[in-house]
């Protein structure tokens, strides 16, 4: 980029650019591609006259889109042959993003499956509206559509959204003691204490991508996931430690082997018990976040 300090064009692009990253990582589900998405809405940026741009902000959310809603069709085709289930690349967030409570919901691992449900165009708008209450006139004109045809993609996608996302929030100091019991579980290898923090009814996804071992589907019910957890970290060889933080406004673990990064787990509460595991293993989805500082409101 130009020199910061000089130029208006770099001061506007960093004052947006965590607004950029998050739209583009909601309608990709990839924090690698966010940052290409990026990358190419800034050299896009960089060409434009500023005196000829009237909202600086709709301008870059319409260029991020675009680009975001091109590399997401041909994310799509890849997707078609992935081994296995596919995960969004975890993302970490500082504890400021589980204030917004509707950024956080739609980071969640649970929700960003469901917009995997969406197409692609059903997905920008619903990023775009729900989450960040861009008008219609400006989707309109970031996705190709009339503002007609907008609001009734928006309303469309909502409803498919609304009947298929989590309904209970659980506050941060239960999400965080029942992380506590799962990381003190895993760790020591207590089966009763794996028994105790997991619902009957727990499901577990996990994405090696073909590279790293993970199951082909998803793991359904206590004692299946109770076997695949105790089994599967036991099988680990080298020293396995386990860091609590927080991944797409969830409670999560960073698990090392041998104090390399090895995956990422990912857990949703709903009564105090773990009802959800999403566990990302794909090294290529791990590069992001052992580098990235959390994202934030800011």
């Amino acid at each position: 980029m130009r020199d910061h300090a000089a130029d208006p064009a770099t001061d506007a692009f960093v004052a947006h650019r965590n607004l950029l990253f998050t739209v583009a990582y909601e309608i990709l589900g990839s924090a690698a591609d966010a940052e290409d998405v990026l990358q190419e809405t800034w050299l896009r940026w960089a060409e434009v006259d500023l005196a000829q741009v009237r909202d600086q902000r709709a301008y870059l959310v319409r260029v991020t889109t675009r680009r975001a809603l091109d590399r997401l069709r041909a994310l799509r085709r890849r997707k078609e042959t992935y081994v296995g289930p596919w995960l969004p690349e975890p993302l970490l967030t500082s504890p400021d993003v589980a204030e917004n409570v509707e950024l956080a919901e739609s980071l969640s691992m649970a929700v960003m499956l469901v917009l995997e449900t969406l197409s692609p165009t059903e997905r920008a708008v619903f990023v775009l509206r729900e989450v960040f209450d861009v008008g219609y006139d400006e989707i309109a004109e970031a996705v190709g559509k009339t503002p007609a045809a907008v609001r009734q993609i928006a309303h469309r996608s909502r409803k498919h959204v609304d009947a298929r996302r989590p309904r209970q929030v659980v506050s941060p100091r239960q999400a965080q003691a029942a992380l506590a019991s799962f990381q003190h579980a895993v760790e020591t290898g207590d089966m009763q204490g794996v028994l105790d923090v997991l619902a009957p009814d727990v499901v577990l996804i996990s994405d090696g991508g073909g590279v790293r071992s993970a199951a082909l589907r998803p793991v359904m019910g206590l004692a299946k996931v109770v076997r695949l957890l105790l089994v599967g970290l036991g099988d680990k060889e080298g020293s396995l430690t386990s860091e609590s933080t927080t991944v797409n406004g969830d409670p999560a673990l960073l698990l090392r082997v041998d104090g390399e990064i090895d995956s990422v787990m990912t857990i949703r509460v709903e009564d105090g018990l773990v009802t959800g595991i999403y566990f990302v293993r794909n090294p290529a989805k791990l590069t992001h976040i052992a580098a990235a500082t959390p994202l934030t409101l800011n």
